[in-house]
């Protein structure tokens, strides 16, 4: 059995900007830089990790070797653990989202598991990818605790997957925030959700994804 602590990214530029970021490769905020060294501080009071493998978009990546350099173990840049492809809504403001992409973004706010962003993933191979990745993951460090730095949208459709719920069953689970730890175990190939997302070591340092998302 593999622990896995997946963390999404602290704030981004993306996020103080409230744009959509995908695949757009945006630094963390200051506070998000903040909220990286803090979770990594409360990671290693509490855990043992083994590894850390991070998203190789920067805000992920950053994120993930602020826990690596303090636990002194070795991160792991892999592209399967990226955000959704959001093809055409890559940068644009949630507000334009909802006026450029009426149709397809409605169902991105209402129906999550369903949608597809234009030229880009949908959730459902964004949540395959994702599972698959861990699965690899996992087969290569059974017995282990390993750090998954990573997204909100990857992070939600674990979760879906966890409660051995549809997709169309994704849009009652909360967006995780930033810097907060979920605890998922991967036994045989098998997720089990431990504890769902905690932010609560940020204390006021605690940011939330707007209504519009």
């Amino acid at each position: 059995m593999t622990t896995f602590l997946l963390i999404r990214h602290g704030e981004s530029m993306a996020n103080t900007e409230k744009r959509f970021a995908g695949h757009w490769d945006i630094p963390l905020s200051p506070l998000g830089q903040e909220q990286a060294e803090t979770t990594a501080k409360h990671i290693a009071a509490t855990y043992a990790v083994d590894a850390v493998y991070a998203s190789d978009l920067q805000r992920a990546y950053r994120t993930g070797k602020a826990v690596a350099d303090r636990m002194h173990v070795p991160i792991i840049a892999d592209k399967a653990l990226r955000e959704i492809c959001a093809g055409d809504w890559e940068q644009q403001s949630f507000d334009d989202l909802q006026i450029r992409f009426a149709d397809s973004y409605a169902v991105w706010l209402t129906d999550i598991g369903n949608a597809q962003c234009d030229n880009g993933e949908s959730v459902a191979d964004l949540q395959s990818r994702f599972l698959a990745a861990l699965r690899r993951i996992a087969n290569e460090n059974d017995g282990k605790t390993v750090v998954i730095a990573t997204h909100a949208t990857p992070i939600r459709a674990l979760q879906c997957h966890c409660a051995q719920q549809p997709l169309s069953e994704m849009h009652n689970i909360p967006w995780a925030t930033n810097a907060s730890i979920t605890t998922v175990t991967c036994e045989n190939g098998a997720f089990k959700l431990i504890a769902p997302p905690d932010d609560s070591h940020l204390g006021n340092a605690r940011t939330v994804l707007p209504a519009n998302v």
